[in-house]
């Protein structure tokens, strides 16, 4: 299992009438948290793309628990439960500054070759990565 975490500032426009975190910008937060995991493991998500492979999403899961707020600085947890084959898990925990869990949820990704538009395996060097943290 892979666990990173990252910081997100909540700024005015990702906001609603109420300044909570409009519903749809938890996607984002998600992105963000994607990437930067992947960047954390030293695997940068331009590298996939480089290599003629895209991961679009394929699954979204979202749970809301209680608002998060303007100017509220959350912490994106992504944990990468299992080895990727053609698809990719990602879950995520969203907390904010006083560490109470504001979102819960998960993503599904698949691997696609660019050049034919079809499902692929995992790249190598995204398993090879990966791999000390599932020993």
């Amino acid at each position: 299992m892979y666990i990173a975490s990252t910081q997100v500032r909540v700024r005015y426009a990702e906001t609603d009438q109420m300044a909570y975190v409009y519903y749809g910008n938890y996607a984002m937060y998600y992105e963000v948290g994607r990437v930067e995991a992947l960047r954390q493991l030293g695997f940068e998500y331009a590298k996939l793309e480089e290599q003629g492979v895209m991961m679009p999403v394929l699954d979204l899961q979202c749970k809301f628990i209680s608002p998060a707020r303007y100017d509220e600085l959350l912490t994106v947890t992504v944990t990468i439960p299992k080895i990727p084959t053609a698809r990719m898990l990602f879950e995520y925990s969203i907390t904010n500054e006083s560490g109470k869990v504001v979102n819960k949820g998960s993503t599904t990704l698949v691997f696609i070759d660019m050049e034919t538009n079809r499902p692929c395996r995992a790249p190598e060097e995204l398993l090879k990565t990966l791999k000390p943290h599932f020993e």
